[in-house]
Formats: structure tokens, C-alpha cells, sequence
């Protein structure tokens, strides 16, 4: 959700994640985590394993429809995964009996045509943003700002992008010193401030913050953005530095404030606490 325009990505079907990554003009899924979605099997690799060769059996040759793309593993890690895109898809699903079977293949065929409709107006991407928070019970005036925040997110990941920045580690590197100069923590202390579990690598940070934690994570972002213009940064450690200094901008306003208001910025309050509030309140009115 962070960067709409990333061709690396996480799909959602029914509160599952299915990794896929945008290439060569079409969406390509992660075959091991359909097999997870449709089986329920505890070990997916042994179940697409038998598959294989049943498909090949069947007349079906996986080896000419599967490719290799790098995908991000549980512990972060880019590893080739076997990947498929929709028309393959389809014929594989065929081969697996499953009640959801049919409602992925719908699934399936709206998440490849809602991609073609983005590249084509980007601002639908936004709106399917917002309709993705609204579904999960964030309040409004929450959405806009996270919204928001991805707009800036963007226009900073942009500027990397064009000033010499490739790698993705060097993207995470940039984004944690820029918390770390804004909030007084790291990426890692501040998810274990909230209270988020370890296990999940792709946990994003942002969408258990409060409203406070928001405004100086965008105020962090753009001051770095600025910063990234004004010294004409180039290459990592140009940008870092640039980095570090928006991120300390937007640290002492929040330290200011902090001490202005007898506040803490960081927050354990999270959208964990908002959903079992929402339960309580739902099971109360019951």
C-alpha cells in the first residue's frame, strides 16, 4: 500500500496476502502462496511439488509457464519464487479442487484489469486506497492523512530514485534514519513500541500510527524531500545526509511540542487497539 506505483507488491484475498510483481506488462503471482490460499495446506511447496508433475502428466508444461522472479521471503529477503501470470494461473487453479477455487479466478481477473485502469489514471490507485482503510474501520480524518502521506512518501521516493538510488536496502536504510532523527527511534523499536508481532516482516509501520505520529512522519518526509532539492544530492550518501537533516528538522518540532504540551509523540496506541475496540463495541451493541 505504501508506493502505489510499485511493481513489487502484496494482493489481499480474503485477509490472505498473495505476493506479485509487475512484469513485463503483466501481473505475476507468487504460485506458492495460491497453492497456500486455495489448499490450506501447512506445506505449499510439496503440494505445488506434487502439482507439477501432474500438470506435466496432464499435458500442462509448468517449466515453460513458470519464471523466476524475485520476490521479498518472511524474513525480508528478495528470493526467486516461482511465478505465474493470470492466463497460467488459470489453468493451474483448474488442477486444484477447492471451494474457492472460482471466486479466485474472479479475483484474479479484477486484480489484473483494476492494474491496467491504474497505469491509465493513477488517481484510481488513491481511491482504492482509501476504500481499502474504510473497509478496515479507519476514520476518515485518519485515511486523508495516511493518504496524504503516501503522496509524500512517493514524491521522496521519487527524488531517490532519480538522484542515484537502486537498491531497496538503501531505500530502508534512508526511510529508518529519517525515523530515527523525527521520532527519537528506529523503524524496529518504534514497531515494538506498538506492540507489533516480529514474525511479520511486512507489517507496515505507518498504518498502526495516530494521527500525531502521521503528521510528523509526513513532516519528517518532506522536510528530507527539501532538504534532498536544496543541496542537489547525489548518490547514497549525499541523500543520507539530506536525510538525516529533514529528519532532525521535524524532530525538534517534535520534541518542542512534547514539551509544550507534556506529550510523547510515539505512541503503544495503535489500529491493533482501534479494531478490538471496534469488536467490543460491536459485540456491547449486540
Amino acid at each position: 500500500m505504501e508506493n502505489m506505483n510499485k511493481t513489487n507488491s502484496i494482493a489481499i484475498f480474503e485477509d490472505q496476502k498473495i505476493r506479485r510483481i509487475w512484469n513485463n506488462d503483466k501481473w505475476y503471482f507468487s504460485v506458492i502462496d495460491i497453492v497456500a490460499v486455495l489448499t490450506d495446506s501447512s506445506i505449499p511447496k510439496r503440494y505445488w511439488s506434487d502439482l507439477k508433475i501432474k500438470l506435466k502428466e496432464e499435458g500442462f508444461e509448468p517449466y515453460d509457464k513458470i519464471v523466476h522472479l524475485k520476490l521479498k521471503a518472511p524474513d525480508g529477503k528478495l528470493r526467486e519464487t516461482d511465478c505465474a501470470n493470470t492466463e497460467s494461473l488459470f489453468r493451474i487453479i483448474q488442477s486444484i479442487p477447492s471451494k474457492k477455487a472460482e471466486p479466485f479466478k474472479q479475483w484474479l481477473a479484477k486484480v489484473g484489469y483494476e492494474r491496467i485502469q491504474e497505469i491509465q489514471n493513477p488517481e484510481l490507485a488513491q481511491d482504492r486506497a482509501k476504500e481499502y482503510y474504510e473497509l478496515k474501520g479507519y476514520p476518515k480524518d485518519w485515511i486523508d492523512k495516511r493518504l496524504r502521506g503516501i503522496a509524500i512518501r512517493q514524491e521522496l521516493t521519487e527524488e531517490w530514485k532519480n538522484r542515484g538510488i537502486e537498491e531497496k536496502r538503501d531505500y530502508a536504510i534512508l526511510t529508518n534514519e529519517i525515523s530515527k532523527a523525527t521520532f527519537g527511534v528506529p523503524i524496529k523499536t518504534h514497531k515494538q513500541i506498538k506492540g507489533l508481532d516480529p514474525k511479520f516482516k511486512n507489517q507496515n509501520l505507518r498504518d498502526h500510527m495516530t494521527d500525531l505520529e502521521l503528521i510528523f512522519s509526513m513532516l519528517g518526509e518532506k522536510l528530507s524531500t527539501e532538504a534532498t532539492r536544496k543541496k542537489d544530492a547525489q548518490g547514497f550518501i549525499q541523500n543520507k545526509d539530506a536525510a538525516i537533516q529533514g529528519g532532525k528538522v521535524a524532530g525538534r518540532a517534535r520534541i518542542d511540542a512534547e514539551k509544550s504540551f507534556g506529550i510523547n509523540v510515539v505512541s503503544k496506541d495503535n489500529y491493533l487497539d482501534l479494531k478490538e475496540n471496534k469488536k467490543k463495541l460491536e459485540k456491547k451493541n449486540k
